[in-house]
């Protein structure tokens, strides 16, 4: 597994991790003994970052991954979430007091004395205007109880405003096929700075897997289902904001490029990998088969000019004016 140095951190880790928001809950049925064995494959091929947060499952993502960590003497790193318990989710309930018993709770579910780094979890955007909020963190980092800090976004705005603050360390956006504006102005900035990029969401919620037809269905439990439309919380989780018809036409003019004996999946997960500024790419997987197909993505070749190209071409054709305004 090549490795990627993570920010200022002085981390290297997997250029292809883990993310365990399926483990956790709104992916439909998933098997805590499966879920389990997809963790133990993942670092027995080098997978060495954990991504969670700790309102998947009501903390039973982390807790899972507490379960993998007592039994694994590997360094893995594990970053976490904050602020999505919050109800309402409001600006105002970003602030030390909820931000410290936040921190401590997932400090009990992952059985740890600090936190290798915890992210801001998609706040309002008017968070990333209160300095206060990154104070609070920078004093959790002093107490000891995390040791680095980041944020997960919702829009390219938030990520450029975010990085303003010397203590972030990451940027958690959405990247993929679907979603090509980080790799603009944000991506030069974030180099600029030494910020970490995660890419997240990067099958497009299965979208880009090539799996799906108009015909597929989605339990009651699974957001592709009750987010469709951005119900629950902000559209561009789902599907990266992409109407479901429109993504299955984009993907099929996508399939041209997957090569011989590879997949759809792996096709996307190496196209986002082409990007110097990503740091990994975490897509999950409730089974140990669909890590091992993740993985396998990293030694794929790297993508021609003109296949880079082509994916361009169907962005712009299909996807762009339905998000490129909007994330």
């Amino acid at each position: 597994m090549n490795k990627r140095p993570f920010g200022r951190t002085g981390w290297q880790v997997s250029e292809v991790s883990f993310g365990a928001w399926a483990i956790g809950s709104a992916w439909g049925e998933v098997d805590d003994t499966e879920s389990i064995a997809a963790m133990h494959t993942c670092i027995d091929n080098g997978v060495n970052l954990f991504d969670t947060a700790d309102v998947y499952g009501d903390g039973h993502s982390e807790q899972l991954i507490a379960n993998i960590l007592k039994q694994r003497k590997e360094e893995v790193y594990v970053i976490t979430k904050a602020g999505r318990r919050l109800n309402p989710h409001t600006a105002d309930g970003y602030n030390k007091a909820n931000l410290t018993a936040f921190v401590e709770r997932s400090l009990t579910n992952l059985g740890v004395e600090a936190l290798d780094l915890v992210q801001l979890h998609c706040p309002p955007t008017e968070v990333y205007y209160r300095p206060e909020v990154f104070e609070a963190l920078d004093d959790l980092v002093r107490d000891g109880k995390i040791k680095y800090y980041g944020v997960s976004v919702e829009k390219v705005e938030e990520a450029l405003k975010a990085i303003e603050y010397p203590g972030v360390q990451s940027v958690q956006i959405i990247f993929n096929m679907f979603r090509f504006r980080p790799s603009e102005l944000f991506f030069r900035e974030a180099q600029r700075r030494q910020v970490a990029v995660i890419a997240r969401v990067p099958l497009a919620s299965g979208l880009l897997t090539g799996k799906m037809t108009r015909d597929s269905a989605f339990a009651a439990d699974d957001h592709r289902n009750f987010n469709r439309y951005g119900q629950a919380f902000d559209r561009g989780e789902t599907f990266s904001g992409v109407d479901y018809e429109t993504g299955l036409e984009a993907v099929e003019a996508l399939r041209v490029l997957v090569p011989e004996g590879a997949t759809m999946a792996q096709l996307a997960l190496r196209w986002i990998l082409m990007f110097d500024a990503v740091t990994c790419v975490i897509p999950g997987a409730k089974r140990p088969s669909q890590a091992l197909d993740n993985i396998a993505a990293a030694q794929l070749p790297p993508l021609t000019d003109a296949q880079m190209q082509t994916v361009a071409d169907v962005y712009n054709q299909y996807v762009r004016g339905q998000v490129h305004h909007r994330w």
